[in-house]
């Protein structure tokens, strides 16, 4: 004979597995309902639905890339500025600073003041990376190819550098205009060097996404021209390496400003700004700076 052997499980387990299932029921239930339905739910019962991903619900997929061109040639124009403002500190002559693609380049008024110029275009190298990972070097090279001539040029690394800088802005820039369209499980992330991955789960309205992302908000500090004015330059001829901007502010509208367009501080160049009130008296002179905002 064969002994048969019985589990048996005592009743108040048994009730609690009853209980947890049909609680796990319960709170499943408004995945199957629709929005009407749940609307009028009893607001003592579960009522919210789980996020559906991309794959599950459809919607919104953008993959963007960053204009790597257009960053390097604002670089080249603020390396140019840089220069010249260094070369003028230091009383060196110069007939000539330009740029030229990704680069800027100088001429010396005197051949012989090479060594002293290069010393002091030196002082605009950084030091990027990390010295203990031994991914450290700098920002930009500064060469010469002939006597009185100079060519500033960014490092890969240091073009890298930015582009990083840059992706990490937009990414947070992105975050908080999409954050605007509701409370979907959005996701927007880096891929690659240079592109940003952007998905927005149960977006019908994909242009609605195109048009709020593609928006560009690029804020840049230029110097206003210390002798002429916005209206002087329309009436005779505008300055080289000038541009005339329109005023933004309500209180100005039709006022223009005569700006300089190389850049003096961009928003890569801005980690945090907080308003604040300076306690101390300074007579020093201050250039007088205007923020321009391209849309």
């Amino acid at each position: 004979m064969k002994a048969v052997t019985m589990l048996h499980f005592e009743r108040w387990k048994i009730w609690s597995i009853f209980g947890t299932v049909l609680l796990g029921l319960l709170f499943a239930m408004p995945n199957f309902l629709t929005k009407e339905t749940l609307a009028t739910w009893p607001s003592f019962l579960p009522n919210k639905q789980m996020p559906l991903g991309l794959d599950l619900q459809g919607g919104a997929h953008l993959l963007m890339s960053m204009d790597t061109n257009e960053l390097k040639k604002d670089w080249a124009l603020t390396l140019k500025e840089d220069a010249r403002k260094q070369l003028r500190e230091a009383k060196i002559g110069f007939s000539a600073v330009g740029v030229q693609g990704e680069t800027a380049t100088i001429k010396l008024v005197k051949p012989e003041d090479t060594e002293t110029a290069m010393k002091e275009l030196k002082k605009l190298i950084q030091p990027i990376g990390n010295a203990i990972l031994g991914t450290s070097g700098n920002n930009i090279d500064v060469t010469s190819s002939e006597p009185g001539s100079f060519v500033l040029k960014p490092t890969e690394m240091g073009v890298q550098e930015r582009i990083q800088s840059a992706m990490v802005t937009s990414i947070d820039t992105i975050n908080r205009r999409i954050n605007a369209l509701g409370t979907a499980e959005s996701t927007v992330v880096q891929q690659g060097k240079d592109r940003i991955l952007i998905q927005y789960p149960g977006l019908t309205d994909i242009q609605r996404l195109k048009d709020l992302v593609n928006k560009t908000a690029k804020l840049s500090f230029h110097e206003v021209h210390p002798q002429t004015s916005a209206e002087q330059a329309e009436a005779d001829r505008v300055p080289l390496g000038y541009k005339i901007y329109p005023s933004v502010d309500e209180d100005e509208k039709g006022k223009k400003y005569l700006l300089n367009e190389a850049v003096i501080v961009s928003g890569e160049d801005l980690i945090d700004a907080q308003p604040s009130f300076d306690s101390h008296q300074r007579a020093n002179y201050r250039v007088p700076l205007q923020s321009v905002r391209r849309d």
